[in-house]
């Protein structure tokens, strides 16, 4: 099964619709029912912030890569 990936503006949708999807990807899925259309995610966009507010930072990232490093020596 092959997927097809549009932007939402580029397809002619009832306007209701089109407001929902603008600037999104559709992605059209072939099923027994008929035709899904279904907006594509992005992974990276929907995890963005979500450590927000722990004490996981990018520094405290960094360090454990070094000591890592270290141990594999």
């Amino acid at each position: 099964m092959s997927v097809v990936i549009f932007k939402a503006d580029q397809l002619n949708l009832p306007e209701h619709i089109a407001k929902k999807l603008k600037g999104r990807k559709i992605e059209f899925v072939e099923t027994n029912e008929g035709i899904l259309l279904r907006p594509v995610e992005d992974p990276i966009k929907e995890l963005r912030g979500f450590q927000e507010g722990s004490k996981f930072t990018t520094e405290a990232y960094l360090q454990q890569k070094r000591q890592d490093k270290e141990l594999e020596q």
